[in-house]
Parts: structure tokens; sequence; C-alpha cells
């Protein structure tokens, strides 16, 4: 039973703790806005983390759901158990694979975007981290991974085949992380499919929804259920 703190009052709906620029979260947010679930979005001040979330996942870090319910309710703390939670619920476009060798494919593809391609991204991103001068080696390494990424977007518009699908919503923050941190370099490499693809999600109106602001989260705040 998860050691949840009190709450000044029972949320009808399911809540999720978030953070707005985790890449993460980021694709918890895109699953559960696109499964229309309505939901509860509490954003978090990393440097005071709420304690009722704390309470609920101790590891303190997003996104973090709470399905309220008997014997203090089902907490999801990993972003792509929440994907899956939500499209479960209700998958309106299609993103879960309706094959097993496609869905397989997106597990994979998923595995290496979570595994090696992250660890480069976080050496890139902040080689100070670990300790060093730059990242460029670790961008370096990274960019086999993207160029195969841009040869499968050669040949069909999306990640998932014709449509955006769960490996596009699960991938694309990490991939967009990426172009942000030398958008120059990015911008100069022999991926325009890939670049396409990335302004495509950047300018959809999914993106723009899930990237609105909202006020950091204080445990004392009223309950708002949000689809």
């Amino acid at each position: 039973m998860p050691n949840v703190s009190p709450q000044p009052s029972e949320p009808p709906c399911p809540v999720l703790y978030s953070f707005r620029r985790c890449p993460y979260a980021m694709r918890a947010r895109l699953a559960l806005y696109t499964s229309a679930v309505p939901h509860e979005h509490r954003e978090v001040v990393l440097k005071n983390k709420s304690a009722h979330m704390l309470g609920l996942s101790p590891k303190g870090t997003v996104p973090v759901l709470w399905v309220p319910g008997p014997a203090g309710g089902q907490v999801l703390e990993q972003s792509l158990d929440i994907m899956w939670w939500a499209l479960r619920q209700h998958d309106p476009l299609n993103w879960l694979p309706d094959r097993d060798t496609a869905l397989a494919k997106a597990l994979a593809q998923i595995a290496h975007n979570d595994g090696p391609f992250k660890r480069h991204l976080d050496r890139y991103k902040y080689p100070q981290r670990s300790g060093l001068a730059s990242g460029s080696t670790d961008r370096d390494l990274a960019a086999p991974w993207l160029t195969s990424l841009e040869q499968e977007l050669q040949i069909q518009p999306f990640l998932a085949g014709g449509h955006f699908g769960l490996a596009d919503a699960a991938m694309a923050p990490f991939v967009r992380q990426f172009a942000h941190t030398d958008p120059v370099w990015f911008a100069a490499q022999p991926w325009r499919a890939l670049a396409a693809w990335l302004t495509h999600f950047e300018s959809s109106d999914l993106f723009k929804a899930i990237m609105q602001k909202h006020a950091p989260w204080q445990d004392s705040a009223s309950c708002q259920a949000e689809v």
C-alpha cells in the first residue's frame, strides 16, 4: 500500500505528477491526452517536490500516475507503463500496434531509445555530470541510431508506419532533446526525413496541448480534473 499523505480532497480521477520539460513525462502526457482519459495534472517543482508524490513514489522522479482506489489505489512510476495504461483505456488514434511483429519492432526501438541512445544523450547534453570536457564523442556515438531512424523515415512518414503511433510518441521527446542540444549541428546532418518528422511533431496540436504551462502544484491546492 502506498504511503500516501492526507489530501485536502480526494481526486475524482487519476492524478499525473509531471514536469513540463522531462521527456519521460512528455510521453506520458502524450498518451494520456490522446486517450482522452480524464486526469488531474500536477506540475512538480523539482527543488520542492510534493510530499504526496513522494509518499506515492519515494524515488522522487516524474512521471508518476496515481489511480485512486481501494487500499491506496494503483501507482504507476514508469512512463511506458503510464502510456500502456492510458492507451488500453482508450486508443482512438490506434497508437498501439495491431500486429505482434509491429509491436515487437516498436518495443525494440523504444528499448534502444531508452538504453544506449538515452545514455549518450545524457552525456552529450550534460557532459560535466560525467566528468567530460565535451559531449561531442557521445553525440557522434548516438548519430548512427538517428541515421537508422532517418533511413526508416525515408520510406514511411512515421516510425509506426502510415500514422503517428506508440514508437513515435515514446521516442520523439528524446530526439527533440538531442536536436535542441545543438540545433546548428543537428540541422547540418543529412537527416532531412528525421528533421521533417520532428518538425511535424513539434508543430502538432498534440504537442502544443501537452506543453501548456501549469502552475506549480502545492499539496494544499484543490483538485481539478482535465481531459
